[in-house]
């Protein structure tokens, strides 16, 4: 990280160079991008289109200060799925016009996005110490694990359709990311689909009539013009509390991104304007039928291993993404993967989302040994991935919205709120966090591996 930058954030590169770096950092978050939309029913083509314009609008908000790329949020894969399931109970009850399926969807997120612009607001103003105080780590870490373990379920579920694809499917995106160098290294998700889905066209269980009935060119069905946003409590329980989550992330892959481009993106162009970045993303996928965005820690690992920070190629690989959402035949192609090499990489993956939550207690060490933080955990971790569901009035509090709202009036209200915090460094518990993914990423350190949520 001390090496100077080859492209520096401001710096043009040459036209063929820009090209294929452009290409290079699309083929880094297109394994995590198109997944959630898989996982989660949603448009893969919208997801790529909500990526691709995401990114630029963020480019645009923060002046083109900050080599950010955005990408699909795993930790709406629950929230987004709850959601869609209380569309259809609103429908068939006839509450909602038809579409409403979607329309839960759509107005969580873009109330989402709302959050997101609100706490850009306040922290424009007072900055974020209130935010580090209401989210120690004794509440961010198994409030990450619950994102992974709630998930795991589905990805056993998804692997048992065909479980020696999906194992070699999981073998594969292992190896890759263990043995591996360079830019492959970075790839470990996409490996394992590629590796996977040709040994599922092998055996004879990919159907690619859809492909070939697809055309060339398609105008994808964007959610707005056949849903209506649903504005509720309900939804609105289910969404709002992860937003909290995310936002943490967020502060944490721009403190770590800004060390890599020796800049403090925190003060310029500020993290005001990252938020409102991240925050009008979100909304406009929400409202086009995308997953949530949320900054990608593929990202900051391509930039760490590459040295090229240019806002240009993180353009261009917006634009690329864009582009293909509009490519019939290509979203066609990727809705024929198979669910068992879906499961394959989702066990890995949401494994590693739930490590990453043992990982920020690890580092900032947090001592179970304290009564307060053992019940904090403990508690998250039974709510949050048994499901424990509770109804105020037309509110519906579960899941991993519900462990986090805990754990933080846990924290609030438990003595000695010191012991929650661990031995923090000089640096934040975010910072520290996100550092390991940059260091597996440049290859600093060894076996340890951090994913994005």
């Amino acid at each position: 990280m001390e090496k100077k930058l080859i492209l520096d954030v401001h710096e043009k590169p040459k036209v063929a160079h820009w090209i294929a770096l452009s290409i290079q950092h699309v083929l880094a978050m297109f394994g995590s991008t198109v997944l959630v939309p898989m996982l989660t029913g949603l448009p893969v083509s919208l997801a790529l289109i909500s990526s691709g314009i995401g990114t630029m609008f963020y480019l645009f908000v923060t002046k083109g200060k900050s080599p950010v790329y955005l990408g699909s949020s795993f930790a709406y894969i629950a929230p987004i799925t709850s959601a869609l399931a209380l569309g259809a109970t609103l429908n068939a009850q006839g509450e909602m016009i038809s579409g409403a399926n979607y329309g839960a969807v759509m107005g969580g997120l873009m109330m989402v996005g709302i959050v997101y612009l609100v706490i850009a607001i306040i922290i424009k103003f007072i900055g974020t110490d209130w935010l580090n105080k209401l989210l120690p780590p004794v509440v961010i870490g198994p409030t990450i694990m619950v994102i992974g373990l709630s998930l795991a379920g589905t990805a056993v579920n998804m692997a048992s359709e065909h479980i020696l694809i999906a194992l070699v499917t999981l073998l594969t995106a292992v190896l890759v990311s263990a043995y591996t160098k360079g830019l492959l290294q970075l790839l470990p998700i996409f490996s394992g689909i590629v590796v996977g889905y040709l040994v599922a066209i092998i055996s004879g269980v990919v159907d690619f009539s859809a492909v070939h009935q697809a055309n060339f060119f398609e105008i994808p069905s964007f959610a707005f013009l056949h849903s209506t946003p649903v504005f509720n409590l309900e939804v609105a329980s289910i969404m709002i509390p992860v937003a909290i989550v995310t936002i943490t992330e967020h502060i944490g892959d721009h403190l770590v991104l800004g060390s890599i481009v020796g800049r403090d993106l925190t003060k310029s162009p500020g993290l005001h304007r990252t938020l409102i970045g991240d925050g009008v993303a979100t909304f406009c996928a929400g409202f086009i039928g995308g997953p949530a965005n949320t900054t990608y820690g593929e990202n900051t690992g391509v930039i760490g291993l590459t040295k090229v920070a240019s806002v240009w190629v993180i353009g261009g690989a917006a634009v690329t993404a864009f582009c293909l959402g509009f490519i019939g035949k290509f979203t066609a192609l990727v809705q024929t993967i198979p669910g068992a090499v879906m499961g394959g990489v989702s066990i890995l993956l949401f494994g590693v989302i739930a490590s990453s939550g043992v990982r920020v207690l690890i580092n900032n060490q947090i001592d179970f040994g304290r009564q307060r933080n053992l019940i904090i955990g403990a508690v998250i971790l039974i709510v949050g991935i048994g499901g424990l569901t509770i109804n105020i009035g037309k509110i519906t509090l579960s899941g991993m919205a519900l462990a986090a709202i805990i754990g933080v009036i846990l924290h609030l209200i438990l003595p000695d709120k010191e012991a929650s915090y661990g031995q923090r460094s000089s640096k934040t518990e975010l910072e520290v966090t996100d550092e390991d993914l940059v260091n597996q990423f440049t290859k600093t350190t060894k076996n340890e591996k951090v994913t994005s949520i």
